[in-house]
């Protein structure tokens, strides 16, 4: 592994910093100033919910009809610009006088960090790898880990200084000043090591399937449920985070090491899962995508101590490091990658979707008198009935045989 992550350092680098950086879209994110934008517009849980759902099935919308740019645009040349673009979205965030302008910027936000950095990122190391596809995806996705581990404090801490705002026009900085300049170093292409080009490598069948192909074919609509949940879950747990600490008689201060075990453990499964998917096929690792996080979103309501807390964001981690590691290679393997970039923008916008979803839901239920705990043991009990199911779909034989080892990459 240590020769691996020498010798293709620029290439995991790049992937690492887009993973890393798409953390000034991610929820987990935004939400730390969720009570200073409901103070500054008006608003309550359900509304600002409700905002926050339309903001991000716009960037999903979005997503669908850009994301195949991925497949025609070379990576050192779409992603400084994403950068830049994303840098003027944090600023114009930051300043929006309006609560329309800032829905705007919400869904510029939202289609940089939460789609196209993680899309960029994972549609080049599906090109630029191939048999070691597994560890070199779940290496880059740390930068996701890495975010949320090191910036939830340091955000406070500048809010106390500088205030809410003066802390997003730092990220603005950031971005424009030195993400854009390093992700066009780093992005230039890779040459693949083997008489195959890993950019170009097919899927099932021998195929190389197109986005029409794989909505057609029973494997998509079987998945989606899978694909639809652990970002439904993810999001809504981390959006809710300041009423669970209302319902439950907790501080901010003290949850907020369980940030630190939710990356720590996301980190550990995604390196497993990364291993995993070279050695046995990524389609192995369905059945064990669920149970972690339904577990870990059913325990919120009978917790008591805020240990409890932080055992839900560790299960909720292993779900979420294993799911960064096991599409990464999923997809490429089973879809092929001449047109990963247009396919790998369809799942994604799925996934996007499913985090809209989410926190309209839940607010406007918090607003009826169901409070987040209790929701969370109906989502304990959807995720095992959708484990059930992914036992059915890796067994397929069409999916085994997709399946291959080479020393490509």
């Amino acid at each position: 592994m240590l020769r691996f992550l020498v010798e293709n350092r620029r290439w995991l680098g790049f992937g690492f910093l887009l993973t890393f950086a798409s953390a000034f879209g991610q929820t987990w994110f935004i939400s730390l100033f969720a009570g200073d934008i409901k103070h500054r517009f008006g608003l309550t849980d359900g509304s600002w919910g409700l905002i926050y759902t339309a903001a991000t099935l716009a960037s999903a919308a979005l997503l669908f009809s850009r994301g195949g740019v991925a497949d025609r645009v070379a990576p050192a040349r779409l992603a400084p610009v994403l950068a830049l673009a994303f840098a003027g979205l944090a600023l114009a965030f930051a300043l929006a006088p309006t609560l329309w302008l800032m829905g705007i910027a919400l869904i510029g936000l939202r289609f940089c960090g939460q789609g196209m950095f993680g899309h960029l990122a994972m549609t080049a190391l599906g090109r630029w790898f191939r048999a070691r596809r597994g560890r070199a995806v779940s290496l880059a996705n740390l930068g996701h880990p890495a975010g949320e581990a090191l910036l939830p404090p340091m955000a406070v801490l500048l809010v106390l200084l500088i205030g809410w705002q003066g802390v997003w026009i730092v990220v603005a900085a950031v971005l424009a000043l030195a993400v854009a300049p390093a992700l066009a170093f780093m992005g230039r292409d890779r040459v693949a090591q083997s008489a195959e080009p890993a950019s170009d490598s097919p899927g099932m069948g021998g195929r190389h399937w197109n986005r029409t192909d794989a909505l057609r074919h029973w494997l998509f609509p079987a998945l989606l449920p899978i694909l639809l949940t652990p970002g439904f879950i993810g999001t809504v747990v981390f959006f809710h985070q300041v009423h669970v600490a209302e319902v439950k008689g907790w501080t901010l201060a003290q949850m907020a090491p369980g940030y630190t075990v939710f990356a720590g453990l996301s980190v550990a499964s995604a390196l497993a899962a990364g291993w995993a998917a070279d050695r046995f096929g990524p389609h192995r690792l369905l059945p064990a995508l669920l149970l972690p996080t339904g577990l870990g979103v059913a325990l919120i309501g009978p917790a008591e101590g805020v240990g409890g807390w932080f055992l839900a964001l560790a299960l909720i981690g292993i779900t979420q490091g294993i799911s960064s590691s096991l599409w990464g290679a999923f997809l490429p393997a089973v879809y092929g990658t001449r047109h990963l970039g247009s396919v790998r923008a369809m799942v994604t916008t799925v996934m996007v979707v499913s985090t809209a979803i989410g926190p309209g839901v839940t607010g406007l239920l918090i607003d009826a008198g169901i409070d987040f705990p209790a929701q969370g043991l109906a989502m304990g009990l959807w995720c095992l009935v959708l484990a059930a199911t992914a036992v059915v779909i890796q067994s397929r034989p069409d999916l085994a045989a997709s399946h291959r080892t080479d020393g490509a990459g």
